[in-house]
């Protein structure tokens, strides 16, 4: 999550193995002590939580201005509006949250973030404060992995309706329809359209942009231009041809594919291949096999 792909600025950090928690994958990132000027978010289709422990700053800017501290949470997309980070010194773990398992680790919907971006102390309560302290006096970084995976587990135990026979282990908060909408999404990156998924689930077009708005914290179109342009950006992060990929990704022409980047990472997609928030991607999250 944290900008900048050289490594005199920025170390990243990538786990020793794969979460044991299904829809959950972590990164730790962590400033060598210059000082740089904040980057625009990348808006991306996961749940977002930073957790903060080292003796720096970690400052969250959005659109309107506000500021928030240390860890937080972000809905899918980082909800209506762009936001600036930026850090010194500090030392994080970043995990990205599959909206479909979301609400169980967090404890609230991601749709109830408040303008997709909140503290994540509002979320977890003091329990974020002792996390951070505990990440702080790891010893390493496996150590840091194993605590926040073991505090995912907690939650998720300690949530309404988790426990009991055939429960075990974490899996999907969203109604079943919602669930199968949003793989659809997103196994064809965001392709295709979207009003036939409804009637493929058996629901009216109003009950499925209620529940999975309520429940994933987007609506189905929203979510399905998020898809397609993650999809799209990171090919042209991989040096490949912006009308090569609008044409495979499922746009319109190129000026459609042009008008996405723009609205999502504020610039053209040029411009937007070299942006250092999408350029640690290929490190901090490897493609999955």
């Amino acid at each position: 999550m944290f900008p900048g792909d050289d490594a005199s600025v920025w170390e990243v950090i990538r786990p020793g193995r794969a979460s044991r928690l299904p829809g959950v994958g972590m990164a730790g990132f962590r400033d060598r002590g210059v000082i740089t000027t904040g980057q625009r978010a990348i808006p991306h289709p996961a749940v977002t939580l930073a957790l903060e422990f080292g003796g720096g700053s970690l400052v969250v800017t959005d659109a309107s201005g506000r500021q928030r501290r240390d860890g937080f949470v972000a809905g899918v997309g980082f909800g209506s509006g762009a936001f600036w980070v930026r850090g010194e010194r500090f030392q994080a773990v970043q995990v990205r949250l599959s909206p479909l398992v979301a609400s169980g680790f967090l404890g609230v919907p991601p749709g109830d973030l408040d303008d997709g971006v909140v503290n994540l102390g509002d979320v977890w309560g003091r329990s974020a404060a002792r996390l951070a302290d505990r990440l702080h006096h790891a010893g390493s970084w496996d150590e840091r992995f194993a605590l926040v995976e073991a505090a995912l587990a907690r939650r998720w135990r300690s949530g309404p309706g988790r426990s009991g026979p055939g429960r075990s282990g974490p899996g999907p908060t969203a109604d079943p329809e919602v669930a199968r909408v949003w793989r659809r999404i997103r196994d064809g990156h965001g392709r295709g359209r979207i009003d036939g998924l409804a009637a493929e689930v058996g629901w009216s077009r109003k009950r499925l942009w209620s529940r999975f708005s309520a429940q994933l914290g987007v609506l189905p179109k929203h979510a399905a231009r998020l898809i397609r342009f993650d999809h799209a950006v990171h090919r042209l992060v991989a040096g490949e041809p912006a009308a090569r990929v609008a044409a495979d990704s499922g746009y319109a022409d190129q000026s459609h594919l042009n008008r996405d980047v723009v609205a999502f990472a504020g610039s053209a997609p040029g411009a937007a291949a070299r942006e250092p928030w999408l350029a640690v991607d290929k490190k901090a999250w490897p493609p999955t096999k």
